[in-house]
């Protein structure tokens, strides 16, 4: 599963992660750094659970844990309508 920003939606790298606004609504989102790491790593391509694999290698969580957190993130982007998916 890919995904892509919607056209209208601008992003913001902030020093604690990134901001989306939703240009037709003019609704910001907030992305912590480890959200900000998902939505990068989903825009370029990767697969939900080779970054789950790779948080549960890095942050010293379970599979189940980290998978549980990126698919929270996902679903949050695309319940905003701030993604599609290619």
């Amino acid at each position: 599963m890919k995904l892509q920003l919607r056209a209208d939606v601008a992003t913001t790298a902030t020093e604690h992660g990134t901001v989306l606004l939703d240009e037709r609504t003019g609704r910001y989102w907030q992305l912590n750094p480890t959200g900000t790491r998902v939505l990068h790593d989903l825009l370029a391509g990767r697969d939900p659970e080779q970054i789950a694999a790779d948080f549960a290698t890095t942050y010293d969580l379970t599979l189940d844990k980290a998978r549980c957190d990126v698919t929270t993130i996902t679903d949050q982007l695309q319940a905003a309508t701030l993604t599609v998916r290619t």
